[in-house]
C-alpha cells in the first residue's frame, strides 16, 4: 500500500478560528484522516505547512509512521522546529495511524498495546468566553454542570495579557472562583487557565490567594519556556501547577522534567508531534510520577478522537479537555463525533480512529479569513 496523495482541508469553525483537516488517500483505497492544531490568523501557515510536507510523501508506505516522522524533522525541516510544522506533522501523523487503524480492523488505541481504562474524563472548556463579572461566571458555570460535567476550565484574571498585573487583577479572580465555588458546591473540580501570563511574583501571589477554593490545578502560570519561573510557582504555591500546550515534542518537556517544576502536563496531540509523541512524552512524564491531561483546543471530532485512543493507553492520563463551542460543527462533520455522557468519552469502537467523516460537509465548510483584531497601542498600556 502506497501514499497517493495528501490534502489540507481548512474548516470554519464557526468560533474565533478554523480547524485544519488533514486528509490522506492511498492506492488501496482506504483514506486516513488527522487534525493539525490551529490558531487565530495562524491556520494558513500551518497549512502550508501540511501541502509541502506532503508531496514528500507520496509514494511512501503508509505503515512506516516512525520514518516519516524522521525524514519530516531530519530531512524537510533540516532539524529547524516551529509550531507550523509540528502542527503539520501531528496532522498527517493521525491520518497515517487512522489508516493503518483501517487496514487491519482495528482502533488505533489497540495498536497501542490496549486500553488501560473504558472511559475518558473530560473538563468543559469555552463556556466563559468574553465573561467578565463573578456573577456571570457563576450562573454560566451551574448551567455547565447541569450537563453532566464534573470539571470545568477558565481563566479568572481580567484582561489584557501582560506580564504584570495590578493587585486588583488578583482581588477580582478571587471573587470569580469565589463565585464560581459557590455556584457548583465542593465537589466539582475547578481547572484555573492563567495563559502564560504573569510574572512569578503575580502568579505566586495568585495562586495562594486561590487556593481556599481548593482549585484542581493552576494551568501555566508563567511563560512556557521560563522552566525556574515555572518552577518557583510549583514549590511556593499550593496549587497543582501544569503546563505543555506550548511545548512540542519530547525535547521541549526534557528541562521541565528534570527540574520537577511540573505535577501535570498537557501535551496538545495535534501540534506535539502526534498521537505516538504524544503517547512517548507520557510515557517519559510517567517514570517522573507527572501525570498527563491532553490540551485539545481542537475540534470534538478527529483531534479529540486521537487524543481518546492515546489517553486511553496511558497509565498516568487524568482528564482532558472538550470545547463546547465546536460540539456542533463536530457532530456535522463526524456525524458519530465522540459526546460526553456525565463528563465521560466512551472509547470509539470503529477501526482508525473510529470516526465516520462527511467528506461533503467538511469541502462544504471552507475556512475563512477571520477579520483584524484591534491590538493595544503604547498609550493604552498602564505605567
Amino acid at each position: 500500500m502506497k501514499i497517493t496523495s495528501v490534502e489540507c482541508l481548512p474548516v470554519f469553525a464557526g468560533w474565533r478560528k478554523n480547524f485544519v483537516f488533514v486528509r490522506i488517500e492511498t492506492d488501496a483505497g482506504i483514506v486516513g484522516w488527522g487534525e493539525a492544531y490551529s490558531q487565530y490568523d495562524r491556520d494558513r501557515a500551518v497549512g502550508a505547512q501540511v501541502e509541502e510536507l506532503g508531496r514528500y510523501l507520496i509514494g511512501r508506505d503508509p505503515f512506516q509512521i516512525r520514518h516519516i516522522l524522521q525524514i519530516a524533522f531530519d530531512d524537510y525541516a533540516q532539524r529547524r522546529g516551529s509550531l507550523e510544522l509540528y502542527c503539520a506533522t501531528s496532522g498527517i501523523e493521525q491520518a497515517l495511524w487512522d489508516i493503518l487503524g483501517k487496514a487491519t480492523k482495528q482502533p488505533v488505541y489497540n495498536l497501542l498495546g490496549g486500553p488501560v481504562r473504558s472511559k475518558i474524563r473530560v473538563y468543559a472548556n469555552g463556556w466563559s468566553y468574553k465573561v467578565q463579572q463573578p456573577d456571570e461566571f457563576a450562573r454560566k458555570a451551574e448551567a455547565v454542570i447541569k450537563t453532566g460535567f464534573s470539571a470545568i476550565k477558565f481563566d479568572p484574571v481580567p484582561g489584557p495579557w501582560r506580564t504584570y498585573i495590578p493587585k486588583e487583577h488578583v482581588r477580582h479572580a478571587v471573587k470569580v472562583v469565589r463565585a464560581i465555588r459557590d455556584a457548583v458546591g465542593p465537589d466539582v473540580d475547578l481547572l484555573l487557565e492563567i495563559h502564560r501570563r504573569l510574572a512569578p511574583m503575580h502568579a505566586i501571589d495568585l495562586a495562594n490567594a486561590l487556593a481556599e477554593f481548593e482549585p484542581y490545578w493552576f494551568e501555566e502560570p508563567c511563560h512556557a519556556s521560563n522552566v525556574e519561573a515555572i518552577g518557583d510557582v510549583r514549590r511556593i504555591g499550593k496549587i497543582p501547577v501544569v503546563t505543555g500546550e506550548a511545548l512540542y515534542t519530547r525535547a521541549d518537556f526534557r528541562p521541565f522534567f528534570r527540574a520537577r517544576a511540573v505535577d501535570i502536563i498537557n501535551p496538545d496531540v495535534s501540534n506535539c508531534g502526534g498521537i505516538l509523541e504524544l503517547m512517548n512524552i507520557a510515557a517519559a512524564a510517567e517514570s517522573e510520577a507527572i501525570a498527563v491531561s491532553p490540551h485539545n483546543y481542537n475540534s470534538t471530532s478527529l483531534s479529540l478522537s486521537a487524543t481518546v485512543h492515546a489517553a486511553a493507553c496511558m497509565q498516568n492520563f487524568i482528564i482532558t479537555e472538550y470545547f463546547l463551542p465546536f460540539e456542533e460543527i463536530s457532530s456535522k462533520l463526524c456525524p458519530n463525533a465522540l459526546k460526553p455522557v456525565n463528563g465521560y468519552l466512551p472509547l470509539p469502537e470503529g477501526p482508525g480512529l473510529g470516526l465516520d467523516v462527511d467528506e461533503k460537509a467538511v469541502r462544504e465548510a471552507k475556512g475563512k479569513q477571520f477579520p483584524a483584531r484591534t491590538f493595544r497601542q503604547p498609550a493604552d498600556e498602564g505605567p
